[in-house]
């Protein structure tokens, strides 16, 4: 390539780092994302995306089961898992090509190769030119952790990868790790008639939501068979041809859990190494890159944003911050990330989302809070979709009336956690909420429910 010179240069085309690229070159910046891999990242092509899709597959799948309740009948179910990883990769491709469409429409050169920090200014990039720009954003996100003892071999311990193209669908399954990557795989494999075992180190599943949600939806695994362990550790793994055996320590008694396959699902690690960091002065902290609210690292120049940084590590909160990295760096003053109003979502059967403070952390801020909660049972759009199971939980500064978090389980809460979201931006208090008009019938009309509950005005419940 002739021209190597950038106002930008972006290590790394995922949700951070594409939305970053493109975000300057609307501002006038002339941009360059340089990818050693896949465009989109791994949400796109190993993560958020397919997984959706194949849980999309066991929604479709669970519902033909149960077709006879809606008057229907779907005899024999069943499903080809080819066809599901195929649907699943298409769906990942499309999107794929649509980031390059982007990235093209917007005037982003793309570099495909690894790059790295090579002087004040520079880029080198393997195989290829040294690019140059006064702003260099890190964006390389991240890739799945791996604790001793439980190496992934690609054949009978997976990583998110091996879960999301198995070459045969196994029998029965251990997933290490409750967060939101170990529950979908787990509900995933349920829904298609797999054995799942859970087993989190924490004393309950989907340890980061508020404790009532986790219980609830603990409640509702179990109802599908799922096996959880919790305050539970892996002691040890054996292989064998076709299955493994795990030795689990729980409440002081070690037990054997005999599976075909295991899927190591406990968190992930960044991708900060090979970068030049070191030798460019980068400062880490606790393995990751310091950044301020800006996403500025310590050294003048040097940026970096998603995976690589601080917590949480969601897609949605490294695409943001790619937005106010480069509206930063072009002097339009963004407002910071506020780390308690980004929502996560869990999208296993019943899905599950939040925003803010959970309840425990609300009281032990000091709040005097007022709680509302307002059952699925309650809800006729929800009653109509056969969907009864769940929940939505608002938690409100008694005094100031400011919401202080949102928790959800249940249908489609991953679409509504949005409306708290927003809630909490425009720093609304209960009466705002209060007077919003929630169209009916909707299954958002829990949210409003909530909202009145919690100061004991529910209608219908």
């Amino acid at each position: 390539m002739s021209d190597t010179s950038f106002d930008l240069i972006v290590i790394g085309a995922g949700p951070g780092g594409y939305v970053a690229a493109i975000r300057a070159a609307q501002l006038g910046m002339k941009a360059c994302v340089v990818e050693k891999a896949h465009l989109g990242g791994i949400c796109l092509n190993w993560g958020c995306i397919p997984t959706k899709a194949l849980l999309r597959s066991a929604e479709v799948f669970r519902l033909m089961q149960h077709a006879d309740s809606f008057g229907l009948a779907s005899p024999n179910p069943a499903f080809d898992l080819a066809k599901v990883v195929a649907r699943s990769r298409a769906v990942a491709a499309q999107l794929q090509a649509g980031v390059k469409h982007l990235l093209k429409k917007n005037k982003v050169t793309v570099v495909e190769g690894h790059g790295k920090l090579a002087g004040k200014g520079k880029v080198a990039v393997d195989n290829g030119p040294t690019l140059t720009a006064p702003h260099i954003i890190i964006a390389t996100g991240a890739r799945a952790r791996v604790i001793p003892g439980l190496e992934p071999d690609g054949d009978l311990v997976w990583t998110y990868k091996e879960a999301m193209t198995p070459k045969g669908f196994p029998k029965s399954l251990i997933v290490v790790g409750s967060g939101a990557i170990g529950i979908e795989f787990a509900s995933f494999y349920q829904a298609l008639g797999c054995q799942v075992t859970v087993i989190e180190m924490m004393d309950r599943v989907l340890p980061v939501e508020d404790e009532e949600i986790s219980a609830l939806a603990r409640k509702a695994f179990e109802q599908q068979d799922m096996k959880i362990l919790t305050s539970a550790s892996v002691k040890g793994l054996k292989k064998d041809k076709d299955q493994v055996t795990v030795s689990v320590e729980a409440g002081g008694k070690t037990s054997e859990i005999v599976a075909q396959r295991v899927l190591v699902a406990v968190g992930v690690s960044p991708n900060i190494e090979n970068l030049g960091l070191e030798e460019s002065g980068v400062k880490l902290e606790k393995g990751r890159i310091n950044t301020d609210a800006m996403m500025r690292t310590n050294v003048p120049g040097i940026y970096a944003i998603g995976d690589v940084t601080a917590p949480p590590w969601l897609a949605h909160k490294a695409s943001h911050e790619g937005v106010i990295c480069v509206e930063a760096i072009k002097g339009l003053n963004p407002h910071a990330l506020h780390p308690r109003s980004i929502p996560g979502c869990t999208y296993a059967h019943p899905q599950v989302a939040s925003v803010g403070l959970t309840e425990k952390m609300a009281r032990e801020a000091g709040h005097e809070v007022k709680v509302g909660r307002f059952p699925a049972m309650g809800n006729g759009k929800a009653i109509a979709l056969g969907e009864t199971e769940g929940l939505v939980k608002t938690i409100f500064d008694a005094k100031s009336g400011e919401l202080l978090g949102a928790h959800m389980i249940g249908p489609e809460v991953t679409e509504m956690i949005q409306g708290y979201c927003i809630a909490r931006t425009l720093e609304t208090t209960e009466a705002e909420l209060m007077q919003t008009v929630f169209p009916h019938p909707t299954v958002s009309e829990m949210m409003h429910e909530a909202v009145l509950d919690a100061w004991g005005r529910a209608i219908h419940f």
